[in-house]
């Protein structure tokens, strides 16, 4: 019985219909899509090579490492990691790489938390705006990472353009959600106390419930962070330079040697901005 009802519905065209709407939406916003793929190209380009690049390794790793010593209270473990870290992926050859990897995970993580943070105020705000975002927000994290390789590609070609819009929609879902969750749990009795001070609702929203909020808030960010840095091997198939880059040439060259270093490059690099992060989060309490 089961077998003959699928046979009597015919087969909806889901992937057909999915496909004209993927072409018709390239092909009505060409007009935003071009210029963001040129210009947001050339800007990433120019952090990663004119910028980054030309920071001499040696004053980039002090940076980090002066950065992480301040930030975790002017203790020597995370800054000693960091130099010796860095300087490993330096000793490897990896340099180039690294900085093309940190132009990614910084751009993707700024414009997820520029986005993610206004759009959970709003929930926390509207109802109408929570019944709305949430299964899409839902969709967005359940949703393998690999498919939004299809939409990065067909609106932005390859490259690190397509792998930062990849990366933004897999890594911002945290944000936003620890935004939300961050102002519902303010004390009720503050913001009564706030209105009956007669504040206005931005006086409230920035005084009151941002600053309660803030230590939430940066748990989401962080966690945007480190999806975005998980994205990097991913996106680096469509193109996407860095150390992904050479994890995934290494994988299709079975170069086990290549492909160790380039990963535990990934890993130094996860650790320190996973560590930075959090004591920022600390620091501010």
């Amino acid at each position: 019985m089961p077998n003959f009802m699928l046979n009597i519905i015919p087969e909806i065209p889901l992937a057909d219909a999915t496909d004209r709407f993927t072409d018709d939406l390239k092909d009505t916003f060409a007009f935003l899509f071009d210029p963001i793929r040129e210009h947001f190209g050339n800007f990433m380009e120019f952090v990663a090579e004119d910028l980054l690049m030309n920071i001499p390794p040696f004053v980039f790793i002090i940076i980090v490492a002066l950065l992480a010593f301040f930030v975790s209270g002017k203790k020597l473990g995370l800054a000693a990691f960091s130099i010796i870290g860095l300087w490993l992926i330096y000793n490897q050859g990896h340099w180039e790489d690294l900085m093309n990897t940190v132009t990614l995970v910084l751009i993707a993580s700024l414009l997820s938390v520029i986005i993610g943070v206004p759009i959970g105020i709003l929930m926390s705000k509207s109802k109408w705006a929570n019944a709305i975002f949430a299964p899409i927000l839902d969709f967005m994290q359940t949703m393998p990472a690999f498919v939004y390789l299809i939409p990065a590609v067909a609106f932005f070609g390859i490259g690190m353009v397509p792998g930062v819009f990849a990366s933004l929609i897999f890594a911002t879902p945290p944000t936003v959600r620890f935004t939300n969750l961050g102002i519902r749990q303010v004390s009720k009795d503050l913001v009564e106390a706030s209105d009956a001070f007669g504040s206005t609702g931005a006086q409230k929203l920035f005084k009151v419930e941002l600053p309660m909020a803030k230590a939430t808030i940066m748990a989401g960010i962080n966690q945007t962070v480190m999806l975005a840095l998980s994205m990097v091997v991913i996106a680096s198939m469509i193109g996407a330079p860095g150390l992904g880059k050479e994890v995934l040439s290494s994988l299709q060259r079975a170069e086990a040697g290549t492909g160790f270093v380039a990963g535990l490059g990934i890993v130094i690099l996860a650790i320190i901005i996973d560590r930075i992060t959090q004591n920022i989060n600390r620091v501010k309490d």
